[in-house]
């Protein structure tokens, strides 16, 4: 039986993740702008604890153009360069799929490649560490759900299928948006406050003080999403932060990922965008916009340590 072509537009923690996820169902190709990461990814994938795979990887976005799927796999900040030279270039049967974080990643893509995008947008509880290039821990397995921003119902289903056959848990939703303000609402009360005190998630659980800061934002974070009349899926914010910050006590967030790397940092996404949607309803968010403020300064510093 052929298998599909899927393309991976980033070839990092998670882009190396779900690479190997699905290999066994798909040709897989990824996609990275780092000859040095092409060159291990083109050698093999490996989860930490599972057997090598074998995927094509590559530094030419049009090795990519006749994929079936195209996963997004980059940061927000990198979406419109990333995805660029795919304009007017891809199949226009192929479906778009992100699983990014924050907010802005679907207008980004449309930006990118228009507005008549099959697009399917998701949220993942999977995480992934990148130890090494090509080889990655995965952090438990975890909840992938989808919704479609541009594509047919029957389009997100065929998306579930192929993930399903892969092997992961995922659901098709008819709207998506209470989930990825759902998992923003995790994310930014956990990814800035552990890369600040540079420690794992399970340091909400075990300060105080981190605690309640959390809190702060999750609750800002909320009065946004009401404000915009998103529905979230769970009833109380801090419990939910809790709970997510409990099942990864012992991972670190991606904010912290990078600034240990000297990376940028998707604090605009993720923070800075809820700050922006306050505005906008005529809201505050003073302890997520003091966040952005902060992780910008580490940023600094960290792009500055590392030459």
């Amino acid at each position: 039986m052929r298998k599909p072509s899927v393309g991976l537009v980033g070839g990092g923690a998670m882009g190396t993740l779900f690479a190997w996820i699905l290999a066994p169902v798909a040709d897989v190709c990824v996609l990275d702008v780092r000859s040095e990461q092409v060159a291990a990814l083109a050698q093999e994938v490996r989860e930490e604890h599972g057997d090598p795979r074998m995927v094509r990887a590559t530094l030419r976005p049009q090795d990519l153009y006749a994929c079936e799927m195209l996963f997004i796999f980059v940061k927000a900040q990198d979406t419109l360069n990333a995805l660029r030279p795919f304009a007017g270039k891809i199949d226009p049967a192929c479906v778009v799929v992100s699983l990014q974080n924050g907010l802005g990643n679907e207008e980004a893509l449309k930006a990118a490649l228009g507005g008549r995008l099959a697009l399917v947008l998701g949220v993942t509880t999977e995480g992934a560490t990148e130890l090494s290039s090509g080889l990655v821990r995965r952090a438990g397995s975890g909840i992938t759900m989808l919704g479609g921003a541009g594509a047919s119902p029957s389009t997100v289903a065929a998306v579930r299928d192929l993930l399903t056959a892969a092997g992961l848990s995922t659901q098709a939703v008819y709207d998506i948006r209470p989930q990825i303000w759902g998992k923003l609402v995790a994310n930014a009360a956990i990814n800035p406050v552990t890369a600040l005190l540079d420690a794992p998630n399970g340091i909400l659980l075990d300060d105080e003080d981190a605690r309640e800061l959390a809190r702060a934002i999750a609750l800002e974070t909320v009065a946004v999403a009401e404000a915009a009349r998103i529905s979230l899926p769970f009833h109380d914010p801090c419990e939910y932060v809790n709970s997510v910050a409990s099942s990864t006590a012992r991972n670190i967030s991606s904010m912290l990922a990078d600034l240990r790397a000297g990376r940028r940092t998707e604090i605009e996404a993720i923070n800075g965008a809820i700050v922006t949607m306050a505005r906008r309803y005529g809201l505050g968010a003073p302890c997520n916009e003091a966040m952005v403020h902060l992780v910008r300064a580490r940023e600094r510093m960290s792009v500055a340590a590392h030459g």
